[in-house]
């Protein structure tokens, strides 16, 4: 099969990823195999393919946001038959044993395993999960606009819950890329004000189209104090900056896998009066059944701009220098 392998972590200009012929996966018991029709492309990819994550090992295909159908059934496969749309995301398996897992956190898994980056992914003509880590997708959903649920809306999904926004409040939005788009309109559904900062005047023009009530640059102070905020930009004195609108008591959520160093916080001006700074650490497949539900019923429409599957590291590029409104897709076949 045909799919894009990662050799030696590089710079996205220098075009690490290479077309490559490599061997079909073989799916154990309780796997299946699933023919991909389009996979989404990530900032965790762009992560994953510069050497800025740890515990890669090489060679690797990436890709976490998989649209595809079932091509052949493993052993003990019990749930989905040959021929069903399925989505994979990034959460890959769990050990199932240990406190985190047994606490409905598998998301803290010390044994968890991730697409595309501890096993292969998605920016291939085929790849093999556990069953029980695929999601039935909604027929409604194209699937090249399904792609993008399976990451930047479960872990966007997962973020506004850990920010602890309620119906009807302020929420701030630190960058609007894949992940915020999607964001966006679920806050938009629960009746929320969305305040968005970011540095691309394309990117402020896109948030205004899906509703927000105020845009500016991430170092700008909005109209009012927030109550929540989200950022999904990788800049550590972002989240510096979101301390600094929310109001008291309230939650700065980071939402992404790798940020640059945070600066010295003033504590009185920036994080006293009870506020908070959490991180998101990936997503249950809970999140997944409960974000793709709610999705459905909005419904969630994604911006894509889709590239062939020998395309990747131009698609890759244009994430890196914010040159896409929306989500950049792959399609494989």
């Amino acid at each position: 099969m045909k799919a894009m392998v990662l050799k030696e972590f590089k710079l996205v200009e220098e075009r690490p990823l290479k077309l490559e012929e490599v061997e079909l996966p073989i799916p154990g018991p309780r796997e299946i195999l699933v023919k991909v029709e389009y996979c989404g492309v990530c900032h965790t990819d762009l992560h994953t393919v510069e050497g800025e994550l740890p515990r890669v090992h090489l060679p690797r295909i990436p890709g976490h946001q998989v649209v595809g159908t079932v091509e052949q059934l493993g052993e003990e496969v019990s749930f989905f038959r040959r021929g069903d749309r399925v989505g994979v995301a990034w959460l890959y398996s769990s050990c199932g044993r240990c406190h985190y897992c047994r606490g409905g956190r598998e998301n803290l898994c010390q044994e968890a395993q991730f697409t595309g980056y501890h096993v292969d992914g998605g920016y291939a003509e085929y790849l093999k999960v556990p069953e029980e880590y695929a999601y039935e997708l909604p027929e409604e959903f194209p699937p090249e606009q399904a792609a993008p649920l399976l990451c930047a809306g479960i872990i966007g999904y997962r973020a506004l819950r850990l920010s602890r926004i309620k119906p009807g409040e302020k929420l701030g939005l630190f960058g609007f890329g894949a992940s915020a788009h999607v964001t966006i309109q679920v806050a938009r559904h629960w009746n929320c004000e969305v305040y968005v900062f970011s540095r691309s005047r394309e990117h402020r023009q896109h948030a205004l189209d899906l509703g927000a009530r105020w845009v500016g640059r991430p170092e700008e102070v909005p109209p009012e104090k927030l109550h929540s905020a989200i950022v999904f930009a990788p800049a550590g004195e972002v989240a510096r900056q979101a301390l600094r609108v929310v109001d008291r008591g309230g939650t700065v959520a980071l939402a992404g896998i790798y940020m640059t160093p945070i600066p010295e916080l003033d504590y009185a001006n920036e994080l006293y009066y009870e506020k908070c700074l959490k991180s998101v650490a990936n997503a249950t497949r809970q999140d997944g059944v409960e974000f793709i539900k709610i999705a459905s019923e909005i419904p969630v429409r994604t911006d894509v701009q889709v590239y062939p599957l020998e395309k990747a590291n131009e698609a890759l590029l244009d994430i890196k220098h914010s040159r896409i409104n929306g989500s950049a897709v792959l399609k494989i076949q």
